[in-house]
């Protein structure tokens, strides 16, 4: 879920036009979970196959990206979770559980006839496995856009390529990015510029938001392990944070005090037994690698028809719609202009 700053975010507004030729490392764990969040049938149920396979992501990978890189000229690179580190264990046990009830109340609006209520359940009880990654990797793979496969956290990964020059800004939801040192972020890289808010049933507009760090922090006046610390505070993946502290009051005391060890000894007593120092140490010195590829290769049409036509029972027409598309592009774009996209570029 990532630490919320949005309270106190400086941010600006961007229409999807202004990203042409903006190259962008995904968080693909994130995006593939809103595919799998709201890509469903009216009663909640995902997109499966007749084997039973879900298949709601690979439909938003497949039309969504496509049509970011060949209408909109964006970009993309996905990067994929990798290991989580230890400290994440809670967080982890804490999204199954809200998981496991999300679907007990699914299945209960469900046998109540109540379909509306039953959708905004079913939306907070996806669930991303190996295969299903290991399924987004192939069609990719097939379609010849790159993709990274990340050590541990895929926001430190994309803050990583983000920070070395090799894309213009890491995309995700997850404000984490900023933490793991994204000199530029973007969030809600959508088209149809709208999310569903389960809790309140109903969809709200959204436009893409870019967030520059370094002008974030030099309008509170901190630093980035300052910025760290007010997550800390307020809590992580990694640590539980201390109860009523957000961001606003986050910040004024990182602004008063400077850091941690320097604060009220009550707020001291409340964080000292959270493993502060492993924190820090994840989001400046995350898990990363530099050994990853960002060029684009060659559209797969035999085995792209194959995979999703007859393993996974998309229907030709629609496959055709994106091989189309995609031989479209790369008539267009000669290998050097593949290759200038990401040529650490500002």
């Amino acid at each position: 879920m990532g630490v919320n700053l949005t309270p106190i975010m400086i941010k600006k507004i961007l229409r999807l036009e202004s990203l042409k030729g903006k190259s962008l490392a995904v968080d693909a764990n994130n995006m593939l979970y809103q595919f799998l969040a709201l890509i469903r049938m009216p009663d909640g149920t995902p997109l499966q196959d007749s084997d039973g396979n879900i298949t709601s992501h690979l439909a938003g990978l497949m039309f969504r990206s496509t049509r970011l890189i060949c209408d909109y000229n964006i970009p993309l690179v996905f990067v994929f979770d990798g290991a989580p580190p230890k400290l994440k264990q809670r967080e982890i046990v804490k999204r199954r559980k809200l998981r496991e009830k999300a679907t007990k109340e699914w299945k209960a609006a469900l046998k109540a006839g109540d379909h509306i209520t039953a959708f905004s359940k079913a939306v907070m009880t996806s669930r991303l496995t190996r295969p299903m990654t290991e399924d987004a990797k192939k069609l990719l793979k097939l379609l010849g856009i790159p993709f990274v496969q990340a050590l541990s956290e895929a926001e430190a990964q994309t803050a990583y390529m983000a920070f070395r020059g090799d894309v213009w800004a890491a995309s995700t939801k997850d404000y984490d990015c900023l933490l793991f040192g994204a000199p530029r972020l973007l969030r809600f890289l959508t088209i149809s510029g709208k999310e569903f808010l389960p809790s309140k049933g109903i969809a709200r507009p959204l436009k893409p938001e870019l967030i520059n760090l370094s002008i974030f922090l030099s309008h509170y006046g901190i630093t980035r392990k300052q910025l760290i610390d007010m997550a800390i505070l307020m809590g992580t993946d990694f640590n539980e944070g201390i109860k009523g502290i957000g961001p606003k009051t986050a910040v004024n005391l990182l602004k008063k005090h400077g850091k941690i060890e320097n604060m009220p000894a009550d707020i001291r007593a409340k964080i000292e037994n959270q493993n502060i120092e492993q924190v820090r140490k994840i989001f400046l010195h995350p898990h990363v690698t530099s050994n990853y590829t960002l060029n684009y290769q060659s559209l797969n049409e035999d085995g792209l028809t194959d995979f999703l036509s007859n393993q996974r029972d998309f229907s030709r027409q629609r496959v055709e719609t994106v091989i189309k598309r995609m031989k479209k592009f790369y008539a267009s774009k000669g290998q050097t202009d593949l290759e200038k996209w990401f040529k650490r570029s500002n």
